[in-house]
This record gives structure tokens, sequence and C-alpha cells, in this order.
């Protein structure tokens, strides 16, 4: 059985293969991903610390090079990366596709590094002085990238970083490493000097290692929230810079005067799209006034068309989750349902006897804060009806849950649109678009428990996020100007 290797100084590293790495669809162990030791992470922290001392005196115009030649790669190995992605994390071809697509953005704005670097000028500030800021690298970043996204999360994290002149060692998640090591090989092909990037395998240790190592500049991160809250706290505390972004449950918002159908259609395709596993899944819609009955039974008829089933099947419309235990738990929230006074509208768990970790789409209605399936995480093909009144009672809910990621709302008057997109404390919103992701020259991120960190991930925060401001004030007196002046430089 193969082992996963790591990707270290340009070249792929065989290590001791400790962990399973599982194809979901049939439950069957496929290849044992490398787990590093400590002295691994000293030696590729050691080789990103030599290598970023190069690249960040590399010329812009050499990064913009490799980063158009990586995107290009990307595009020439997109059907290489999706089946790794189906393959180790469950997902369907289109879904593994188009996660591809949204990473490749990325790289193409990150193109545009020589715009997003620039810095600022002030001629004449003073008599002869002038001043002017420069972005400069941080150094060595640590990114450590969830199972649900094996391609996309990294390439948020490392195209930025790499433009802004870093070294990066990922760490990618140990359920569906491969695609990691692949796209190292590929920023080689495109030309990267060795050891700018690295990939290195591991579990819980290994990330605690990067946290608390001296070689470690900054931390990008993205999973759960409470090891989101960990990863922040000690990674502070190592005086590291720290994005650490964490879970989601998102709204989607009904209003009475919404096309039933289109919110319909939205609630299918964010709540059981990719299983659930997605940080801006939709797994509650609000339904205000009287549309809750109306709602669900659409809903319910269009859970009938649904087919659950391998990825690779191109019938399948969304496939496995994770892992077993995973499926366990989602299976679990269902079944306990019933004893907060939740009526299961449609049970998917039986598939759970099948081969491979399935779980069938599944609806819940008058799911309420105090309940387990409302204020849990679920992330899975879990999706709850809230029943409220009035759209006050909406935004209070949305308002008082501790998570602030994404929330949507579905309405045809540009007045209540606006108002909601004010009163909302949540950090992405769409309006009739329900996984308001949002496109490259933006950036993305939460509020609230969703993110610890003051920094969003990529687009302009991101680059923001992977350099520190200089500035520099300069004067050039004449030679019969010279003089002593003890006083507190002031401007005339």
């Amino acid at each position: 059985m193969r082992t996963i290797p790591h990707f270290i100084d340009g070249e792929r590293v065989e290590g001791s293969g400790g962990l399973p790495v599982y194809n979901p669809a049939t439950g069957e162990v496929i290849a044992h991903v490398a787990v590093a030791d400590a002295s691994l992470v000293d030696d590729v922290v050691a080789t990103a610390r030599r290598a970023a001392l190069s690249w960040a005196n590399s010329s812009l115009s050499q990064r913009t090079n490799i980063l158009f030649t990586f995107r290009q790669l990307l595009v020439e190995h997109a059907a290489e990366l999706a089946a790794q992605m189906t393959e180790e994390h469950g997902k369907t071809i289109v879904d593994a596709r188009g996660e591809l697509a949204r990473g490749l953005e990325n790289v193409e704005y990150a193109c545009g590094l020589i715009e997003h670097l620039k810095g600022d000028f002030s001629s004449q500030v003073a008599d002869g002085v002038d001043v002017h800021s420069v972005r400069e690298p941080v150094g060595v970043v640590a990114a450590i990238t969830p199972f649900n996204f094996p391609a996309m999360v990294p390439l948020w994290m490392t195209a930025n970083a790499l433009a802004s002149g870093n070294a990066v060692i990922l760490k990618p998640s140990e359920r569906d490493p491969s695609v990691s090591v692949r796209l190292g090989e590929l920023l080689a092909e495109a030309g990267l000097p060795a050891g700018v990037f690295n990939v290195l395998h591991g579990n819980a240790d290994t990330v605690t290692q990067l946290i608390e190592h001296a070689g470690i500049d900054a931390i990008s991160f993205v999973g759960s929230t409470p090891v989101a809250r960990h990863v922040y706290q000690a990674g502070t505390a190592a005086g590291k810079r720290v994005q650490a972004l964490g879970g989601a449950k998102n709204h989607m918002v009904v209003l009475p005067d919404a096309d039933l159908d289109i919110a319909a259609d939205a609630a299918i395709n964010a709540g059981y799209g990719a299983a659930g596993e997605r940080c801006m899944a939709i797994s509650v819609v609000v339904a205000v006034g009287d549309v809750a009955d109306a709602l669900i039974e659409k809903i319910t008829d269009r859970l009938d068309r649904l087919t659950v089933g391998p990825g690779v099947d191109p019938t399948s419309d969304f496939g496995p989750v994770i892992t077993k235990e995973h499926r366990d738990r989602i299976v679990g929230y269902v079944s306990s349902a019933p004893d907060d006074g939740i009526k299961v509208v449609r049970d998917g768990t039986g598939l759970a006897s099948s081969p491979g970790f399935f779980v069938g789409p599944c609806l819940l209605d008058g799911v309420r804060p105090g309940t387990k399936a409302y204020d849990d995480e679920i992330f899975g093909p879990v999706l709850g009806v809230a029943r409220v009144a009035t759209y006050a009672e909406a935004v209070a809910m949305i308002n008082a849950n501790q998570y602030g990621n994404g929330v949507a709302l579905f309405t045809r008057d540009g007045n209540a649109a606006r108002l909601f997109s004010r009163q909302v404390s949540v950090g992405m919103i769409g309006i009739n678009v329900p996984i308001p992701v949002p496109v490259a020259s933006y950036s993305f991120g939460g509020w609230k428990n969703s993110l610890f960190g003051h920094s969003h991930i990529y687009g302009p925060e991101g680059f923001t996020f992977y350099t520190r401001a200089k500035v520099v004030t300069t004067r050039w007196p004449l030679p019969s100007e010279s003089q002593i002046d003890l006083g507190f430089p002031t401007t005339r």
C-alpha cells in the first residue's frame, strides 16, 4: 500500500506511514500518510527560512511569471487534481472541479502582486524631506488547512503568501493530503525555487510544533471553532501573527414576499451540496411569517430528486462524508432531534448501514436556539427549518448566534434587503445568493466565533496579513546645511 510523502525543498520526501487515508465512498483504506516527527519539523522550518531569504529579494516580475505559469498548470491538471480530491474526500467530480476553479481565482488575483504590493509616497512633507512606505514579507508562514477543501483553501493561503515573498509550510488535513503534494510539484514545475513551498504531513502534535516553533512567523488556519480559538491563543502567545477561521451556523432567511421556488432551490444547493461539509453551507432556513409549510413542501419535493452516491458517479448529487466517526455523529443529531421537540421531516440516516460513509439528505422542522440541532455545527447534509413570526425575530436570532460567518436573505423587497445587510452581525451576506463566498478581489471571513484575529483570508486583507509595513523618511541636506540640532523634529 502506498505512503503519501512529504514535499520538502522541492522534492518528495518519504516518511514513516502512520495515519490511514480512506476512500469515503467505500470505507476502505487506500493509503497511509507520513507523519512528521519533531526533528523533521525543525528541518523543514530551517529549509523554509533559508529559502525565504532569497525569495523575499526576488523581483516582483519573477514572482508574477511563476504564478502565471502555476495558474496554467492548474488548468492543465484540473482533471487529475479533481480525481485525487474525489478519491480521498468523497465529493463529486463536478464539486471538485468547482473547488479548484474558486482556488484558481485567488492565484489569478495574486498574479496582480505588483499592484497589490504598492507602497505610498509623500513628497516634501517638510523642507527637503520625503516619506515613502513599502510592504515586506513576514518570513515563514505555516498554512494549516481543513479536509473539506483540500485544494481551494491551500490556494487561498499560499497564492498571496508566495506573491508577498514569504516561504510557506503547508500542513494539510491528514484525511485527504495527496492534492497538496501535487500542488507542490506543480509550483516547482512552474519555477518556484526549492524550499519556498513545503508540504508537511502529520497530526495534532505536528500542528502544535508548528505553532510553537520559533522559526514560524505567521499562521493561517481554517478549521473548527474550538481548534481555531486554540491556534489563535497559542500562536499569539508565542508572538506570531495569526488568522484563524472557525466554524459557522449559517442562516437563510425567507421573507413572505420571496419566490419560494427560487428559495427552495437555493436551500437544496446550499444545504446539501458537498454533503453539507462546507463552512458556508446553509444549515438553518428561517421561515418568516406563514411561508414555512409551503417552503418545506417544496424542499421535500426536491429532496426526492437527489441522488447520493460515490463522487465518481456522474449521477451523484453529493457523496459521502469524510469519516465513519463523522457519519455516526451526524446520525446522532438526527436521531436525537425528536427529544428536543423537533420534527424529522426527512430522515436520510438509513444509508449509514451501506458501505462507505454515506448519510442521505435530512430535513428537520422546528429547530430553535437551545436545541442541539440548532446550537451545534453539524457539518453534514442536515437542513433545519426555524419558524419565526417577524423579520425582527429573524434578525434577533441571527445576531444572538455565537457564529457570524455567512447569511442569506431571500426577498423581492430592496429596502428590506438593504436594512438586513446593515442590521445583521455577520461577515458575509448574500441577497438572493445562498452561499455568498466573495470573489478573489474581496476577502473571505466572518465575525464573532467564526474568526479569531482581525484579518480575513485572501484578497486585499490576505496581502496585508502576509506583509509588514515599513516607512522610510528621507532627507538629503546640502553640505552648507550641516548643523547640530538636539530638538525634536518638526515640519515647517
